[in-house]
C-alpha cells in the first residue's frame, strides 16, 4: 500500500512536520487571501499585456497586407479587408478597455478616505 500524507505536509528526519509554525487561523487565511489577490492581479495584468501584443500583431498584419496590395503582390482584396477589420476590432476593444480602466482609476482617486 502506498501511503501519502498530503494534508499534513512532508515529515522531516526527526518525525516532526517540516515547516510548522504556531499561527492562528486568521493568519493562515490572511496569507491565502494575499496570495490569491496577487495571483489574480498578476493574471489580469498578463492577460492585458497579451491582448495588447495581439492587437499590435493585427495592426502589423494589416499594414503588411496594405503594402502587398499596393505593390500588386496579392490578387485578392479579401485578405486586406479581413486584416483591416481584425485590426480595427482589436484596436476598438483595446481602447474601450483602457477607457474603462481610466474611468475606474479616476473614480478611486475621487474617493474620500
Amino acid at each position: 500500500m502506498d501511503w501519502k500524507i498530503n494534508a499534513l505536509g512532508a515529515l522531516d528526519g526527526a518525525g516532526k512536520i517540516a515547516g510548522t509554525e504556531r499561527t492562528t487561523l486568521a493568519g493562515i487565511l490572511e496569507k491565502q487571501d494575499k496570495k490569491a489577490e496577487g495571483t489574480l492581479f498578476d493574471a489580469f495584468l498578463n492577460s492585458a499585456i497579451d491582448n495588447i501584443k495581439t492587437t499590435n500583431e493585427y495592426l502589423s498584419d494589416a499594414e503588411n497586407e496594405e503594402i502587398k496590395f499596393a505593390m500588386g503582390e496579392t490578387e485578392n482584396a479579401h485578405d486586406l479587408t479581413i486584416a483591416l477589420q481584425k485590426a480595427s476590432t482589436a484596436l476598438q476593444y483595446t481602447v474601450s478597455v483602457r477607457d474603462k480602466l481610466l474611468e475606474a482609476y479616476k473614480e478611486l482617486m475621487q474617493m474620500q478616505i
